[in-house]
């Protein structure tokens, strides 16, 4: 599931540009690198402590109501647990990406994407007029 506060890593500081630097600086690119390093971290935290909770807590109940109710708990965690799989895989994408000098730039227009916007999801590939008109296209598809 996808974070909504305004950066994806608890405590993290936002970047402070320096007067005339230029976009995805050695700096910047560090920035980016340790923010998704950590974010990976937490994300492979929340797995472990999904797998040590499944294996402590299954527990065989006799009631169907009460193993019906931890069956659906645990089938929720997975699917999140699945989300966040796949997250890491897009995060290791994008850690390719800084190491090819290939982040920060729209993939379909090539402008900047911005520091504030990869912020918020560093993960992104759209700048946010790209990634708002595919939006706009998957609402007409679905519709």
């Amino acid at each position: 599931m996808e974070q909504k506060h305004a950066l994806p890593v608890k405590d993290f500081t936002p970047y402070k540009e320096k007067k005339g630097e230029e976009y995805m600086s050695e700096d910047q690119l560090a920035h980016f690198r340790d923010l998704l390093l950590a974010w990976k971290r937490q994300l492979q935290e929340e797995v472990e402590r999904t797998v040590h909770h499944m294996r402590d807590d299954a527990t065989n109940y006799a009631d169907p109501a009460d193993r019906a109710t931890q069956e659906e708990e645990f089938a929720l965690e997975l699917r999140t647990r699945d989300r966040e799989r796949k997250l890491i895989r897009k995060i290791d994408q994008t850690l390719e990406a800084i190491r090819k000098d290939d982040y920060g730039f729209c993939e379909q227009c090539g402008v900047e994407i911005g520091l504030r916007r990869l912020e918020a999801r560093p993960t992104a590939t759209l700048c946010i007029d790209c990634k708002t008109l595919e939006e706009i296209r998957e609402k007409q598809r679905v519709a």
